[in-house]
């Protein structure tokens, strides 16, 4: 099976407890072995957890995969911004303010996992802010110029 979600190096933690959830799942340094046969994938296209934004954001958008992954400050990093304008990533970053456990990440990712799947159908370029009780895009243009504070559009 072909992955189509790929959980960054910053939430590892959520990438071994979804692989055990769903097969269509890898994340940096995955050997695409599981704990069922016909879940087996073949090595994730990113093969270094520390791999750069500009080496696994492309590299990630090629192969088809949605990204997932952990960043709060992700509407004020222009250079990540680029590369998901650059490549046409189609990028989840769970945003929440709070310090969170695997746990946390899990049941925020398991509450938006509907609308995650309805907007991963969607073409990028594009960012999502997911937190427990919202998803909301994000405005890549103004973040890319540093115009954004938190202009955000929410999905239905």
């Amino acid at each position: 099976m072909k992955p189509l979600w790929y959980v960054d190096a910053d939430t590892l933690g959520l990438a071994h407890v979804l692989i055990r959830a769903r097969p269509d799942v890898t994340f940096p340094g995955d050997d695409g072995e599981r704990h069922k046969k016909s879940w087996r994938q073949p090595p994730c296209v990113i093969t270094d957890p520390a791999s750069h934004d500009d080496v696994w954001i492309p590299a990630v958008a090629r192969a088809g995969m949605a990204i997932i992954t952990r960043d709060k400050h992700i509407a004020m990093r222009t250079a990540e911004i680029n590369e998901v304008i650059l490549s046409g990533a189609r990028m989840f970053a769970i945003t929440s303010s709070d310090q969170l456990t695997i746990w946390d990440q899990l049941t925020i990712v398991v509450e938006q996992w509907q609308q995650l799947e309805r907007a991963a159908a969607e073409e990028g370029p594009y960012i999502y802010s997911v937190t427990r009780t919202a998803m909301s895009k994000i405005d890549l243009e103004a973040a890319r110029h540093g115009a954004l504070t938190h202009k955000c559009r929410s999905t239905p």
